[in-house]
């Protein structure tokens, strides 16, 4: 079998996809898998042993060449990626994203299957040879196991398992530490710093060694937290993502907002307390039966919005829910 995977981003569905890989492999232990990703997924899926060949869409840099005026490189990064995808035909090719831009990739493929979701958004089932309906309510991971069921490859739903490659590190911490990932690409995921703040001190005082995590732009704002507490650690921007793994799995837990390193914590398992706001926990919440999410139920729950200038949703979840959480992981 020559199998073609379709999943380009975010960060948190391309880890929502993974146990599709599992799969195949239970199946087809010598099935060829290709992976079409966005920059987003290539550091997560890089020479990953399951994946024969990685395909990378550069949907970030190449708007930037056009918008410079370097029509002549962007030319030759896309004739090189339609090359890439051109060198094999396959069995079978799957849209696990379900939009415009992974439809035309799926179309453009040479395959005998093309295979996605018969109510994916923007006119992508029409690149489709055979449609999966889904039921958006439940939980991505669910759902992408769904759809490679219907593509005829056998599915066990009793044993769903995140093959994840780690990438080793030289960092050590006093234990028990906790991870915090408070940061989002929405500002409508963000809960208030003044919270985090409070919310640090209470766990400090209760003896655990903080560790915040997120990327080189969040550094400042999470030092504005991390400045109070001589033993808080702030991460943000001095680790690759598969360097993470490792200090997850170590962790006594994870505190996070609804961001891909959530969804890479719980992949990798850690036990995540997850705060929910704008999204639902039920689509894409920590997969898994050892995590707690803290979700208001508002009548606005969920809005999906990206902005908003209430955020009643996160701001109405108190410090006391998070320890009282805590504690129940506390042996």
């Amino acid at each position: 079998m020559r199998i073609l995977i379709v999943k380009l981003s975010s960060l948190g569905d391309i880890i929502h996809t993974l146990p599709v890989l599992g799969a195949i492999k239970d199946a087809y232990p010598n099935a060829q898998i290709d992976w079409v990703t966005e920059e987003v997924g290539q550091e997560l899926l890089q020479d990953h042993p399951m994946i024969n060949r990685l395909i990378v869409y550069r949907r970030n840099r190449w708007p930037r060449l056009l918008k410079g005026g370097n029509l002549a490189q962007f030319i030759k990064e896309f004739l090189f990626f339609k090359k890439m995808l051109f060198q094999q035909e396959y069995d079978l090719v799957i849209d696990f994203q379900g939009l415009l831009k992974s439809g035309f990739i799926t179309w453009i493929a040479k395959a005998r299957e093309k295979i996605g979701f018969q109510n994916g958004k923007e006119g992508s089932s029409l690149f489709l040879d055979k449609r999966y309906e889904a039921d958006y309510d439940e939980h991505a991971v669910v759902r992408y196991l769904k759809l490679l069921s219907f593509a005829g490859i056998p599915v066990d739903f009793e044993h769903i398992t995140f093959p994840i490659a780690p990438r080793p590190n030289n960092l050590s911490f006093a234990t028990p530490y906790i991870v915090i990932n408070p940061m989002a690409r929405w500002p409508s995921k963000m809960w208030p710093r003044n919270k985090w703040l409070k919310l640090a001190n209470v766990l400090t005082n209760m003896d655990y060694t903080l560790v915040f995590t997120g990327t080189q732009k969040d550094w400042a704002w999470i030092n504005d937290i991390c400045k109070h507490f001589p033993r808080a650690i702030n991460l943000a921007g001095k680790t690759k993502l598969r360097e993470l793994i490792p200090i997850y799995q170590k962790a006594f837990l994870t505190i996070s907002v609804d961001t891909g390193t959530m969804h890479l914590a719980a992949a990798v398992g850690s036990p995540v307390i997850a705060l929910f706001g704008p999204t639902a926990p039920w689509r894409t919440g920590p997969f898994g039966p050892n995590h707690t999410v803290i979700y208001k139920g508002l009548p606005c729950q969920p809005c999906f919005k990206r902005q908003c200038p209430e955020r009643r949703c996160l701001n109405e979840i108190k410090i006391a829910e998070i320890i009282e959480a805590v504690k129940k992981y506390r042996k």
